[in-house]
């Protein structure tokens, strides 16, 4: 059975460790068997593509997964990663940031 994160696809994160270290970008899809994300425009690596029958072959970016421990929630507010909690609100489960307390 695969955890369950505090993150979620179309979150906005910041890359806390790597060779992106400080860029962000929004979750496009969730690994939860490998425990991974797959980021916009982070960990980008390039293919050689072989050619199919509509496409072209060449050398294709394509974006890789990241390890979820390497990813924090971004603030927009206060400009950086945060951690994420949780508060029930009349038997509903809302995502709180830690810091400030505010929803999310």
């Amino acid at each position: 059975m695969a955890k369950k994160f505090k993150l979620k696809k179309g979150d906005e994160v910041i890359v806390l460790t790597g060779k992106d270290k400080g860029k962000t970008g929004k979750i496009i899809k969730m690994i939860p068997a490998k425990e991974k994300a797959i980021v916009s425009d982070i960990n980008k690596y390039k293919k050689n593509q072989k050619p199919n029958n509509n496409e072209p072959g060449g050398i294709v970016e394509k974006d890789m997964p990241i390890h979820i421990s390497n990813l924090a929630f971004y603030d927009a507010n206060a400009k950086k990663g945060v951690r994420i909690g949780f508060r029930f609100d009349k038997k509903k489960k809302v995502r709180i940031n830690k810091s400030s307390g505010k929803d999310i």
